[in-house]
């Protein structure tokens, strides 16, 4: 549900910007809002090195930036950043804290590219129980439709 929502609010804004470009210039819209979330996550250094889920729930801001540009292409920009996200181990009960931000941006027209870049963080209680998530990763499709680069890195270390 909340994905959709989140669609449905950029669809919104692309919707706006092609309105503004009718005249051939580039525009650019920008949205921001703040929305709940709720996820259950597994860290597994907590609990001494036993591992434990932790039921995390706060707010989401999301920033979206499109630009139209005169060619009838977009470039668009979206990031997201957790807001007072907590959460409680369901074996240790201790409290953990989400952070980090998200980052996507990308282009919508033959010949595009996007690129991706996750840091996502729980934090929690005490030395050797956060749990550090970071990715990145690249796409570029060229006017054919054929992808000509694809990168994506993943690492995810306790510490």
């Amino acid at each position: 549900m909340e994905k959709l929502m989140r669609m449905v609010a950029l669809v919104s804004v692309l919707g706006l910007a092609l309105i503004g470009s009718a005249a051939g210039s580039a525009t650019t819209t920008t949205t921001s809002q703040s929305f709940p979330i709720q996820f259950l996550s597994f860290v597994p250094c907590a609990n001494g090195g036993s591992g434990e889920s932790i039921l995390l729930a706060g707010n989401l801001h999301e920033v979206v930036s499109v630009t139209m540009t005169g060619n009838g292409g977009a470039k668009a920009f979206v990031i997201d950043n957790p807001q007072g996200i907590t959460g409680t181990g369901m074996t240790t009960g201790a409290t953990y804290h989400g952070t980090g931000e998200t980052l996507n941006t990308f282009t919508m027209q033959i010949g595009s590219q996007q690129s991706f870049v996750n840091n996502f963080k729980i934090i929690g209680q005490g030395p050797g129980n956060n749990l550090l998530v970071h990715e990145n990763a690249h796409l570029t499709v060229n006017a054919g439709g054929t992808v000509t680069a694809s990168v994506d890195n993943l690492s995810i270390t306790c510490r």
